[in-house]
């Protein structure tokens, strides 16, 4: 399943904005207790979106690039909802997937929930036997499957968008897992021109140490990539898969992270963790120190500026180097 983020036409109360989630998806997600957060503290279904359903897209711009989203290890697709919004506003199309089995609750349109329990059964048994490579290795496999298979649909969108995107002009981006499958795909897959890892290892570990390195780490990537990392963890000079995917790689790249930031500030968790009234011990280890309102603008225009450079041929000079307009953001190499 898939959500499609576009520029749109819309004219008085034609259409309704979007759920953040679909209602079966959202009561399974609320049961697991995301993050610490009680069930109940956030309804997830009836929270909505900037979006509006179905709109007809907005064909005046031409032929737009594509920016596919792919979130982290059981996470939903909503999680990207974000960046998203803000790069549809600026005239892309964004198609966030979710991962079938891995995310926590995918509904389709019959009403059919399909849940993650077989994922938890998957590692349960995975450390009793000592296959937790083998089995993050599956995943990931499976997620290059899932993207590939998106990357090749594009052309039967519905809403018109198959008419206003252009096939040449596709970014990948994720957080977490999300990231790496953003980077072994287009290790493997050169219709992808450019992509943005958003704290995510490139080794088979859960825990990184160098001893599982992907292909894409061992080899690196010859187009334009991204690293956004948390503070203190997850770059180029520290982590042994990004340091081996930097020193491998032969086109443009950049390794920022956020000052104050942690894992989960490069999720939609950054808006959402400040208002469910947790304290702030919690709030703090999930989402970090940055105040939130910063930190998702920073990683806002950080996203922005490199597809902006490398799919549309525009470029602000954001991510030449460091720059007082943006001091939370800190250039690592």
């Amino acid at each position: 399943m898939i959500s499609l983020w576009y520029p749109a036409l819309v004219s008085g109360h034609e259409h309704r904005l979007a759920p953040y989630m679909e209602r079966g998806a959202a009561e399974r997600f609320d049961a697991l207790t995301p993050h610490r957060i009680p069930p109940g503290t956030v309804d997830w279904a009836s929270t909505r979106t900037h979006a509006y359903l179905a709109a007809p897209a907005d064909v005046r711009g031409g032929r737009r690039p594509v920016v596919v989203y792919s979130p982290g290890s059981a996470d939903p697709r909503s999680w990207g909802t974000l960046l998203a919004e803000e790069l549809a506003s600026h005239g892309y199309v964004v198609v966030t997937v979710d991962h079938t089995y891995e995310a926590p609750g995918v509904q389709f349109p019959d009403g059919s929930v399909k849940t993650n329990e077989v994922l938890f059964e998957e590692f349960a048994r995975a450390h009793r036997e000592g296959t937790v490579a083998d089995l993050l290795k599956k995943m990931l496999r499976a997620r290059i499957a899932d993207t590939r298979f998106v990357i090749g649909r594009l052309g039967a969108l519905p809403y018109g968008l198959s008419g206003v995107l252009d096939p040449r002009r596709v970014g990948l981006a994720g957080q977490s897992a999300g990231g790496f499958t953003a980077a072994q795909s287009m290790y493997e897959d050169r219709r992808i021109r450019a992509g943005i890892d958003l704290d995510g290892t490139l080794e088979f570990n859960q825990e990184p140490n160098g001893t599982n390195l992907s292909p894409v780490a061992a080899h690196g990537l010859d187009r334009p990539f991204l690293l956004m990392g948390r503070e203190g963890s997850d770059h180029a000079g520290t982590e042994p898969s990004w340091a081996a995917f930097w020193s491998h790689s032969t086109g443009w790249r950049r390794d920022l992270t956020l000052r104050g930031s942690r894992h989960q500030t490069y999720t939609d968790l950054a808006a959402v963790m400040p208002q469910t009234g947790l304290g702030q011990d919690v709030v703090d280890k999930t989402i970090g120190t940055i105040d939130p309102t910063r930190a998702i603008t920073a990683i806002r225009a950080c996203v922005t500026s490199f597809f902006d450079r490398w799919l549309r041929g525009r470029d602000n000079h954001l991510l030449d180097g460091p720059s007082s307009s943006w001091p939370d953001v800190s250039f690592v190499w």
